[in-house]
Order: structure tokens, then C-alpha cells, then sequence
């Protein structure tokens, strides 16, 4: 039985996977939680709490909590990111990767500078409804520093699939440059799906997810 840790997007929380775990769970431990500042998690007041690293580490002590040597990761969007940022940092603990609706980041520091003022326009919305831990999670988190999760596509040697809603504009580019980049990659488009075809969509993910996680 393979494990999988599957890791929701921002503004979102474990709830996000549940059409996916029971058909899973019966060939593989599915793992799904929740990020800082999500779901039902207790999260701190601190913004400096919130990082990308500290993240990575979250996810590093899930698998160890399951004594899971290795895992597939599961990712929507900012998790797809996380999942692929994990692969830099610990490569060995990676048995593959399913990235959905998600993108690598931005090379050029101009693109990436235009996604951190749309962070932070999203992160003062929700501090204006009292949502302070996704405001924190949105620029500790969701924010882009660099471009090394972009730059490590054609480095990645683990069975990869890539999942996109056919009508996710704003992550279609991105899924298709990263099957281009990634060796081997697959990539499968969800017709009539938007942003979050895991739960719109769920047969239908299941009917690309299940022949990816049987082959690795």
C-alpha cells in the first residue's frame, strides 16, 4: 500500500479531497490536512509563523508521523507549488507527483512581482473580513520569493501528472508548460472543469489518478 499526502490549495482545507479519499483508501494511505491558517488547524497570530519552509517541514513530519519513507504527493494549487517545492527540498522522499490546477512559480522577477500584488490584494481582503490567518497565509505562504521550484522542472525524476480544468484559465498555461518541462510527464485536461475539478469533477479525476498510482 503506497502512501499519498495530498495537500489542499489557498483559502481551502482537507475537506477539499473528500470525494477522492474513500475510492482511494482502499489501495493506498491517503493523508490530507490542513495548511496554516486553514480548515480547522489552530493557527498562530504571528505572521512570521507563516512560510514556505516551515510548510515543507509540516509536510516532512506527516510522512514521518505515518513512517512513510516515501509518498506520491497530491497537489492543488498552492499545494501543487508546495508538492513540487518539496520535491526540491527532499527529493528521496518522493515516489511521484500529481499536480492539479497548480503552476511552478515565475522565473522573471516582473511576472512574479505582478502574482505578489494579487497576494496581496487577496491577503487585505481577508483581513478586512477578520480572516487574519489566511491573510498571513497569503503573503508567508502563497507569495513567490525566487524562482527555483520553476527552474527545477527538468530536474524532476519521478513519474509526474499534471491535472487541469479545461476551463481553469488561469492555470491551463501553466499545467501544459510544466508537462513539456517535466520529464515524462502526462497531462490531462478535465472537460467543462474549472479551477477545482476534485470536487466538480471527481469520477473524472479518479479515472486519470487511479492508472497514475497504479503504474507508480
Amino acid at each position: 500500500m503506497s502512501t499519498l499526502l495530498l495537500t489542499h490549495g489557498y483559502s481551502g482545507s482537507a475537506r477539499d479531497w473528500a470525494k477522492l479519499v474513500g475510492p482511494l483508501s482502499g489501495q493506498h494511505e491517503a493523508i490530507v490536512w490542513d495548511i496554516l491558517g486553514h480548515g480547522e488547524r489552530e493557527s498562530p497570530d504571528d505572521p512570521a509563523a507563516y512560510s514556505v519552509e516551515r510548510t515543507l517541514g509540516d509536510m516532512a513530519g506527516l510522512l514521518e508521523r505515518a513512517g512513510a519513507e516515501r509518498a506520491v504527493l497530491v497537489g492543488h494549487s498552492m499545494g501543487g507549488f508546495l508538492s513540487l517545492a518539496f520535491h526540491l527540498a527532499h527529493p528521496e522522499r518522493v515516489a511521484g507527483l500529481v499536480l492539479m490546477d497548480t503552476g511552478p512559480g515565475y522565473r522573471k522577477d516582473d511576472a512574479r512581482a505582478g502574482w505578489n500584488r494579487r497576494v496581496e490584494e487577496r491577503a487585505r481582503s481577508f483581513e478586512a473580513k477578520g480572516q487574519r490567518e489566511l491573510a498571513h497565509a497569503a503573503r508567508g505562504i502563497l507569495a513567490q520569493r525566487d524562482g527555483r521550484v520553476i527552474e527545477s522542472l527538468p530536474s524532476i525524476r519521478v513519474p509526474v501528472l499534471v491535472i487541469v480544468g479545461e476551463k481553469d484559465e488561469v492555470f491551463l498555461a501553466g499545467s501544459r508548460y510544466m508537462a513539456e518541462k517535466i520529464p515524462g510527464a502526462k497531462l490531462e485536461v478535465i472537460a467543462g472543469a474549472g479551477h477545482s475539478p476534485q470536487e466538480t469533477h471527481a469520477a473524472e479525476v479518479l479515472a486519470c489518478l487511479t492508472p497514475f498510482l497504479t503504474s507508480v
